[in-house]
């Protein structure tokens, strides 16, 4: 138990040594890197001086920024002609971002001024969307230059901006997985509404429709969504929808989102509804529903915009020809042809708006020979195949060439002309060889262009992740100045929580040893109870044995007088049988009556002295009760007993110390050896009961008192004969 005190001391002591070791080693001084900008524009704020307790001053450059050596528990002061003086406590070693309101600048100062980021950074972005479609790589340079000038820390709206323009850039390229990315990383730095419908139909165009759902379903809860926005969520849920199969739902949320667009006049979009539900209802084979949708498009579209009226009626077309409408789907792609002569480019490729096709004068009459094919009116055929591949060959569409160029052979076999149609086939496989190389080099073309887009966006990753690895510093920046004294309650509450545990500890550890010591005081009352128990029958028997004796010698008068001073002794031990220590002068009237008793049994075998020194304070000392009999007991029975000339017995008490007193026993009897010898075989086998009894009392009470006393057993002389037992008695302090 006491190791286990001091275990618990050396953990009090290491653990407040490791508290002051601690504060010793944040004094250390180190450089601390910082910026001060206005809070709302993120503007830097140049020629701010800063200084600290060490009386260390610096001023913050151009972009605001200021490296000063100081330690933690030091306190910054920030001050400048427009602005407010502040203080800031230095509470680690990161990086810290000083945020001010109200700043304005003065005349000299604002010329001198970095231009406000978020214009500039707005500038970029717009520059970037007029180089989307003509200049990929410039395209992609502006957005890396408007997440550049954001520097390494917060800015997370605009970052959020520029990555989401970035997301429109590859998607327009068909680069939709890049797109999807980049879209996922703007929404993760801030969740907008416009963001959340692109990244939507992107996942519509990969086929990932039930994302697409997942991420557009919670914004129909969204009650400040402008007119348009809700328009085009039901747009792309019913795509959604429509690509799981589910083509009623489609239809109710087409439905939906046609109802917002006519309330607000928003006829693009009025196009685009009414042309779905057409294509859905088709998908059901409800055609009366379907062409009844298509007529509303396509008025919609002729009253919009003729290039717009161009795809709707080349989408009802292919409405035709799905439903064998050969001879309505001939004259609407005539009108069509004749709408792209008014327009003068009658060989200009429209730009594929997502309707799967491309509008050209060389693929319409491609699409009208196919249609009179299937009618087997071949010579009405002829006609539209030499002019798509007259106009294919102009365009170099080498695509459309081909297929005319195989239909028209297939024609002329067809009606026997076999000498056309072999050369029109000799033709048609020498186009196969054509675009066979010009697809090599393409996909070459295509793999340089995949390889520049990958370069461009790891450039932007490694920007990225560098905003990253800082972003984590500029958001413990903002909250730093906010959390600082609750940093240092914190801390405080940290010691004074641990010196309060370490008490706690001690305190347990305290009643923990004094319940044990109680326990263990209480053990051994219990025990020398137990031992007193059995000492006090053990004497009785050895006394009751020398009356018979007498008895049996018929010495009725010894025996009577012996009976009376037994009594006398043993209502003096009786009395004494509870306690742990007694006077020493009631122990030495106990011995003289047993040693009187004992002599009166072996007159003619000892004499004895009892002597006492004259400095001895008898009166002063306590003793075990029957400690010395037991030793009287063994000199007399087993040394004087047996000697052939009469013996002497010799206890003298003489003092020892101021507080301990010696006790010796002696005798000059046969000795403990020749004792031994002379044993029986039965005696041989059992050890004095009455001696064991006193050495497990004397080792209990030793524990319990400290080592009040001490007994030591030796030869009398040299030669074996003679014992002498020394007890040293210690006096209670």
């Amino acid at each position: 138990m006491k190791n286990y005190s001091i275990y618990i001391l050396i953990c009090f002591v290491f653990g407040w040594n490791m508290l002051l070791s601690q504060s010793q080693n944040n004094a250390l001084k180190f450089n601390l890197k910082g910026r001060v900008e206005v809070r709302d524009t993120g503007r830097p704020i140049s020629g701010v001086s800063v200084s600290n307790d060490m009386g260390v001053f610096v001023v913050t450059n151009g972009l605001g920024e200021f490296e000063i050596t100081t330690r933690v528990g030091d306190h910054l002061i920030i001050e400048h002609n427009d602005i407010e003086t502040l203080w800031y406590d230095v509470e680690k070693k990161d990086d810290v971002l000083i945020l001010v309101e109200g700043f304005e600048s003065s005349p000299t100062n604002r010329s001198n001024s970095l231009p406000d980021i978020a214009s500039r950074h707005q500038q970029l972005l717009d520059d970037a969307e007029t180089f989307m479609a003509k200049d990929i790589e410039k395209s992609i340079d502006l957005v890396a230059q408007s997440i550049a000038i954001l520097g390494k820390r917060g800015r997370k709206k605009e970052l959020a901006r520029s990555l989401s323009k970035l997301g429109e850039i590859y998607q327009y390229h068909k680069q939709l997985d890049l797109a999807i990315d980049n879209y996922e990383d703007a929404l993760e730095n801030n969740k907008t509404i416009s963001t959340s419908l692109l990244l939507g139909r992107a996942y519509n165009l990969t086929s990932r429709f039930k994302e697409s759902i997942d991420l557009l379903n919670p914004l129909l809860k969204v009650k400040t969504m402008v007119p348009n926005q809700s328009a085009l969520l039901y747009e792309l849920l019913g795509d959604a929808k429509k690509g799981e199969g589910k083509t009623k739902e489609a239809i109710d949320l087409y439905n939906r989102g046609l109802l917002i667009a006519e309330k607000n006049q928003n006829t693009s979009k009025m196009i685009d509804l009414n042309s779905k539900l057409a294509d859905t209802y088709s998908i059901e084979n409800q055609s009366m529903e379907a062409e009844a949708y298509y007529g509303n498009s396509l008025q919609l579209a002729t009253q919009s915009e003729p290039k717009r009226a161009l795809q709707e009626k080349e989408k009802v077309a292919d409405f035709y020809n799905t439903k064998s409408r050969f001879n309505e789907e001939i004259n609407m792609r005539k009108s069509s042809l004749q709408e792209l002569e008014k327009l003068n480019a009658p060989n200009v490729g429209l730009k594929k708006l997502e309707l799967g096709d491309t509008i050209t004068s060389q693929r319409i009459n491609y699409k009208i020979a196919n249609a009179y094919i299937s009618q087997d009116k071949y010579n009405e055929a002829i006609p539209f195949l030499e002019k798509s591949i007259v106009e294919a060959d102009s365009d170099d569409d080498l695509v459309v060439q081909k297929d005319a160029t195989r239909k028209l052979s297939e024609v002329y076999k067809v009606k026997g002309d076999f000498t056309k149609a072999l050369d029109t086939y000799q033709t048609y496989v020498a186009l196969v060889d054509s675009l066979y190389v010009r697809k090599e080099q393409e996909i070459s073309r295509a793999n340089r262009f995949n390889r520049e887009i990958a370069s461009a966006q790891n450039r932007l990753t490694g920007l990225e992740q560098e905003r990253e690895l800082s972003q984590s510093k500029y958001e413990l920046a903002l909250t730093e100045q906010e959390l600082v004294k609750e940093s240092n309650k914190r801390q405080q509450l940290v010691i004074y929580s641990l010196i309060l545990g370490l008490l706690l500890t001690l305190l347990a550890a305290f009643f923990f040893y004094r319940s044990n010591q109680q326990q263990k005081l209480a053990n051994n009352l219990l025990a020398l109870k137990s031992l007193r128990s059995q000492m006090n029958p053990h004497f009785i028997f050895n006394a009751l044995n020398s009356v018979n004796n007498f008895i049996s010698k018929s010495d009725e008068r010894s025996a009577n007088r012996y009976l009376s001073d037994f009594s006398t002794l043993m209502r003096s031990v009786l009395e004494n049988s509870e306690e742990d220590f007694i006077p020493l002068e009631k122990e030495l009237q106990q011995l003289e009556l047993y040693i009187k008793l004992e002599h009166s049994r072996f007159e003619d075998k000892f004499d004895y002295q009892i002597n006492i020194e004259e400095n001895v304070q008898v009166a002063k000392f306590q003793i075990p009760p029957m400690l010395l009999q037991p030793y009287i007991e063994n000199a007399i029975w087993h040394g004087l007993r047996y000697r052939e000339e009469k013996g002497e017995l010799l206890v003298t008490i003489k003092e020892n110390s101021t507080d301990s007193i010696i006790i010796t026993i002696t005798d000059n009897g046969i000795g403990r050896k020749k004792s031994a010898e002379i044993k029986t075989q039965n005696q041989r086998k059992q050890k004095s009961k009455g001696m064991g009894i006193i050495q497990k009392r004397v080792a209990i009470l030793n524990d319990m008192y400290t080592d009040k006393v001490d007994i030591k057993i030796s030869d009398l002389q040299s030669d074996g004969t003679g014992t002498k037992v020394l007890f040293i008695l210690k006096r209670e302090k």
